[in-house]
C-alpha cells in the first residue's frame, strides 16, 4: 500500500486549512451528533469487545457506554469553546534599530498519533488538532478498528458539512506496516505521539525517524505522612486507587509514615470492598493482618515497585521519615504524578518543591491529572518529558511558533 498518498493529503490539508472562523461551529454540530449517534458507536465497539477477553484492564479502556459517550460529546463541545490557541503574540520587543520583532504562536502541521484500545482518543485527537489547525494521522491498531472507523465516518461528515478538507484528519488501515510507514514520514509529519502501554512508547521512541512528544506511564505515589487526616486519607487513597484502576492518573504505590499503621485498617476499608490486591512490605502487612481480607494482602516481590499496574493491585511502603519517602519516589517514579497527604506545610512544601513530577497534589486525589479536569476540554496525550510540553497537552501545546519582524529598510551594520 503506498501510504504516501495519505501523508501527502494530510500535508495539503495542514498547508491549506485557513478558514478556522467554522471550528467552533462544526465542533459543537459533531458533539451533537456523538450524541444522537450514540447506537452505532455503541455497535460498532460491542464488535472490537467481542474479539477481546474480558479479562485484563484493556477490556475495560476499549469499552464505550452511553455514559462515557455523552462525556466524548461534552469534551468535545469544552473545546469548541475554547479560545484559538493560534496567532497569540508570546514575546514582542523593539530592536535598538527599531525593528518591531514578535514572537507568534502557529500550528505545528500535522500530528500522528499511535495508540491502543481507546476509541475516544480518536475523538479528543481531531477536536484538539483540528481547533490548533493541525491535521492528524491516527495509527489506532486493531482493536478498536470498527468504533475508529464509525468515528472516523462522523468526523468527516461534519467536516464535508462545513466544508472543510477531509484530509485533516486520516485514518490508517489497521495494519502493522501502517505504523513503520507512519514513523518514517518524513517531510510530510512533523510529529507523532504515541498513547498505551510502555511496549508501545517505546517502540515508537526506537523506531522513529520523526520527532515524537513521548508520553509516559503512571506510576504514581501518594506519601501519607505522620500528619495525615485518616478521613482524608480514606477518600483521596480509594479516588485516586478505585475511580478506575486502569488508567495512568490511579494509584499504584502507597508510601505510609509508620505512625499511621494504626490507621491501615480504617483507611483500606474501601479498597478491600473494592476487591483491591495489596502488596505490603512486612511492617504494613502485619499491620493489615486480620483486618485486611486474606486473599488480597501479599507481601510484597521484585516487581511491587516501580510498576504500572492499571489493574486491581497496589503496593505499600512503610517509611520512617519524609526523606525515606522521597528517595523512595525518586528511585520508581515515572515522573507522571505524585501527592502528598499531610497536615504539616514544611512537608508539603518539601514534597512539592523537591518531587520531580509533572502533576504534584497536596492533599487531593491523583485522579484529577486529566485535560478536561484541568480545563483543556480534554488532552491528546500527557508528556512526561521536559522538551515542549509536560504535563496534559491541550489546545496550547499543540502550537509551535513563528518569529515576525516588522521593518522600514533596515539593514544590519
Amino acid at each position: 500500500m503506498n501510504y504516501q498518498d495519505f501523508f501527502s493529503k494530510a500535508r495539503e490539508a495542514s498547508r491549506s486549512f485557513t478558514d478556522r472562523q467554522q471550528v467552533g461551529q462544526m465542533l459543537k454540530y459533531l458533539s451533537n451528533q456523538i450524541s444522537n449517534n450514540s447506537n452505532s458507536l455503541l455497535a460498532a465497539n460491542q464488535k472490537d469487545l467481542d474479539r477481546m477477553s474480558l479479562q485484563g484492564p484493556g477490556y475495560d479502556r476499549l469499552k464505550l457506554t452511553p455514559e462515557r459517550i455523552a462525556d466524548i460529546a461534552g469534551d468535545m463541545y469544552q473545546v469548541a469553546q475554547l479560545p484559538s490557541p493560534l496567532g497569540r503574540t508570546l514575546e514582542q520587543r523593539t530592536h535598538p534599530d527599531g525593528l518591531k520583532i514578535s514572537k507568534i504562536s502557529v500550528p505545528i502541521g500535522v500530528v500522528g498519533i499511535i495508540y491502543e484500545s481507546r476509541p475516544n482518543v480518536t475523538f479528543d485527537v481531531f477536536a484538539l488538532c483540528i481547533k490548533s489547525g493541525n491535521a492528524c494521522v491516527l495509527n489506532g491498531g486493531t482493536d478498536a478498528q470498527h468504533s475508529n472507523e464509525v468515528a472516523v465516518a462522523m468526523i468527516h461528515e461534519a467536516l464535508a458539512l462545513y466544508d472543510i478538507d477531509p484530509g485533516m484528519i486520516t485514518l490508517l488501515p489497521a495494519e502493522r506496516e501502517a505504523t513503520t510507514a507512519l514513523l518514517n514520514a518524513r517531510g510530510y509529519v512533523d510529529v507523532v505521539i504515541p498513547r498505551g502501554s510502555q511496549g508501545l512508547i517505546d517502540f515508537v521512541c526506537e523506531n522513529a525517524k520523526i520527532p515524537v512528544i513521548e508520553t509516559g506511564a503512571g506510576i504514581v505515589h501518594i506519601y501519607y505522612d505522620q500528619t495525615g487526616k485518616r478521613e482524608q486519607a480514606l477518600a483521596i487513597i480509594n479516588n485516586a486507587k478505585t475511580r478506575r484502576v486502569s488508567v495512568c492518573n490511579a494509584l499504584d504505590c502507597l508510601i505510609v509514615h509508620s505512625s499511621q499503621l494504626i490507621d491501615l485498617s480504617f483507611v483500606f476499608q474501601p479498597l478491600a470492598d473494592a476487591n483491591i490486591i495489596v502488596y505490603a512490605d512486612e511492617r504494613a502487612l502485619e499491620a493489615l493482618q486480620g483486618c485486611y481480607p486474606a486473599d488480597l494482602l501479599k507481601p510484597v516481590d521484585e516487581n511491587s515497585y516501580g510498576t504500572e499496574f492499571l489493574d486491581s493491585k497496589m503496593s505499600v511502603k512503610t517509611v520512617d521519615h519524609i526523606e525515606e519517602a522521597l528517595e523512595h519516589i525518586s528511585r520508581y517514579s515515572s515522573r507522571h504524578s505524585e501527592a502528598i497527604i499531610s497536615s504539616d506545610p514544611a512537608n508539603i512544601e518539601l514534597f512539592l518543591n523537591h518531587v520531580d513530577a509533572a502533576v504534584l497534589y497536596a492533599n487531593a486525589s491523583t485522579a484529577f491529572t486529566d485535560g478536561a479536569q484541568f480545563g483543556m476540554g480534554v488532552e491528546i496525550g500527557f508528556s512526561a518529558q521536559k522538551l515542549h510540553a509536560r504535563g496534559p497537552m491541550g489546545v496550547n501545546e499543540l502550537t509551535t511558533c513563528k518569529w515576525v519582524v516588522r521593518g522600514e529598510g533596515q539593514i544590519r551594520k
